[in-house]
């Protein structure tokens, strides 16, 4: 198991660099992540604040045979029927409005530009929203859960241990892609990886090492400029 001793890395990216270069993979190659990375990974995110420290996240990571088990149970499901599965907690608001859906459709529409998926290609777009729950073919997949008991305030600090993963990945010369989409297929998850009723899941997340080939991974998300949602006081 990793220790507190901090692994190092050669060319280790700044903190900056890492948040600058983090983007959402959509395809990964087959090259395994050394457990060992991946445990020092797991355990300095857990520096996360979070409130009076109870620490909220619990992670199922799944490699090799356990994560093909749960990608082939939870594609065989969304292939069924994807409207008969939603998540426990809402995380996308009931109805969209500005500025948000125009933000939505434009990062939307920019992938499937990429892939040459059009408007009402229904096919198309089941085919590659699929690619979520094989988690875009990254060895590695995790699993987050939350006790149900606890309210908003750890979410939030789930929301910053994310985020450490994901810059730490960064600093390994990893890649990854939070997926809110694993959160629908609860069901499906549960008797899977044994959880506990008292376990919401919270979202999955692709870990790996970017298919530098692929035209999906050209795709950088813009960001509004600081005026639009900054305002200082002096």
């Amino acid at each position: 198991m990793a220790s507190s001793e901090h692994i190092s890395y050669d060319k280790s990216p700044t903190v900056t660099s890492a948040v600058n270069t983090r983007r959402s993979i959509r395809a990964f190659t087959d090259r395994a992540v050394d457990q060992p990375v991946l445990e020092q990974i797991l355990l300095t995110a857990g520096r996360a604040p979070s409130g009076t420290n109870i620490q909220p996240w619990q992670v199922y990571v799944l490699t090799g045979e356990r994560r093909d088990s749960l990608c082939r149970q939870v594609t065989q499901a969304f292939d069924q029927d994807p409207s008969a599965h939603t998540g426990e907690v809402a995380y996308y608001p009931e109805k969209w409005f500005e500025p948000y859906i125009s933000r939505r459709r434009k990062i939307g529409w920019d992938l499937y530009a990429l892939l040459d998926i059009k408007k009402g290609e229904r096919e198309k777009t089941h085919k590659q929203h699929r690619r979520n729950f094989l988690f875009f073919d990254a060895p590695v997949g995790l699993i987050f859960t939350v006790h149900r008991d606890l309210s908003t305030g750890s979410w939030m600090d789930y929301g910053m241990y994310l985020q450490n993963i994901m810059l730490l990945a960064r600093e390994a010369g990893l890649h990854s892609c939070p997926q809110a989409a694993w959160s629908d297929f609860h069901a499906v998850i549960r008797p899977e990886l044994d959880l506990d009723d008292s376990e919401v899941v919270v979202c999955g997340m692709a870990v790996g090492y970017a298919d530098e080939q692929a035209i999906e991974n050209t795709l950088v998300s813009e960001r509004e400029p600081l005026e639009k949602y900054v305002r200082f006081f002096a």
